[in-house]
């Protein structure tokens, strides 16, 4: 398939296609199709192999039975945006009005591009962190604007606050912060946090943030955006229950802002699907009301996944970072003698049985030299699954 006329050097700039106009499948689709043909074990996209909380599945299917499988309102169901209100009262302290100040999306992925879209006009630059989740990128060439970006250093995949300072200007128009972060498993704490809000002060900019690993963090408590000094009147926050209940298929997101911001996203969000997943929003809506026992738990085992899967690619001989929230730990070939992450991920289904993805793949071209040989594998998997990768993975070190 091939693409010409006026959208051709938007698509360019999203990255998905070939310089002679062919479409291109990502790496994360590339890596998957991999593992189905070898029956290598897909530590390299981020899905469970877990069904999420009983409760919800079968709120769910009691909502099929029930009816609700029509439109829901352009909004959200009532019973889903009073959840979500609720949820960050009782979370986070944040006080939301769920008729004026939230909006239900498509998982997160269609609440990014709605924000996007709503916002960003040719030319206009948008901030995100380096490695970034690969929708920011095409976002952003969809909607014209200038992707700017602020590496995330090593060893423990910080910014630099100098380069986040150098990298928003009177030009900027939004800040997207995904945190916790895909594909590091880094958490930014409180004082970069409080950067950001000041310069989103100093040069007019709204803050975008990715949470949807809010609960998925393992040593100290998620901080939302939204919930420091100055920081509400100019942040347009983002979260779903794909993670949280396990449930990625489902795709159920949601828009937390002011009701004006509100406004703009469901201008654009209506011609995007307009609605979505009528049965699974009261499910979700269930979930987000379950006992705190749960959310700690989801943390609790997920933490233990990570050790289980990253003591075994340390044994394997690869250097791991730690991993301070989410569903990816990242882990460095080099000592093994693989300098291209690539190569190696694409050689890892013969050679181990197993798929993992390079970092590279999140990265400009211009940074992903800097991280050429690492990898992203996925923990949120069976722990029997993972100690099979770990033994799998020690055939590297032979």
């Amino acid at each position: 398939m091939s693409i010409s006329g006026p959208w051709q050097r938007t698509a360019v700039g999203a990255g998905l296609l070939k310089a002679d106009g062919v479409i291109r499948p990502t790496i994360f689709a590339e890596m998957s199709a991999l593992a189905s043909a070898t029956g290598a074990i897909n530590l390299g996209q981020g899905f469970p192999d877990e069904d999420g909380p009983a409760d919800v599945l079968e709120a769910a299917r009691r909502a099929i039975s029930d009816g609700l499988n029509q439109y829901p309102p352009g909004l959200g169901m009532p019973v889903l945006r009073e959840a979500i209100a609720e949820h960050q009262r009782r979370f986070y302290g944040v006080k939301l009005d769920p008729d004026r100040q939230v909006l239900v999306t498509a998982g997160a992925t269609e609440a990014l591009a709605s924000v996007i879209l709503a916002f960003v006009d040719d030319g206009d630059e948008v901030v995100t962190l380096e490695p970034f989740y690969d929708a920011y990128g095409g976002l952003i060439a969809l909607s014209r604007g200038e992707h700017r970006t602020v590496p995330l250093r090593l060893p423990d995949f910080q910014p630099d606050h100098d380069d986040l300072r150098a990298a928003v200007t009177d030009r900027t128009k939004l800040i997207v912060i995904n945190n916790p972060h895909n594909p590091t498993g880094t958490v930014l704490p409180r004082e970069t946090l409080e950067l950001i809000v000041e310069l989103a002060h100093e040069h007019d900019a709204l803050i975008v943030t990715d949470e949807v690993y809010e609960h998925l963090t393992f040593d100290e408590p998620h901080i939302p955006v939204a919930t420091l000094p100055g920081a509400w009147q100019r942040t347009i926050t983002i979260s779903s229950g794909g993670k949280t209940f396990n449930t990625t298929g489902w795709k159920v997101g949601w828009i937390t802002a002011r009701h004006s911001l509100i406004t703009a996203i469901v201008a654009v969000k209506q011609f995007l699907t307009y609605v979505n997943a009528a049965p699974f929003q009261p499910a979700i809506a269930l979930g987000l009301g379950l006992p705190d026992e749960y959310f700690t738990g989801i943390a609790s085992d997920l933490r233990n996944k990570r050790d289980v899967l990253s003591a075994g690619l340390a044994k394997a001989g690869f250097d791991v970072f730690e991993s301070h929230a989410s569903y990816f730990v990242v882990a460095d070939a080099a000592p093994l003698g693989f300098r291209d992450a690539t190569e190696l991920c694409r050689q890892l289904p013969e050679l181990a049985g197993v798929v993992g993805v390079p970092i590279s793949a999140f990265c400009h071209d211009e940074l992903a030299a800097e991280y050429s040989s690492l990898v992203r594998f996925a923990f949120c998997k069976r722990v029997d699954v993972l100690e099979l990768a770990a033994k799998q993975l020690s055939r590297l070190g032979r």
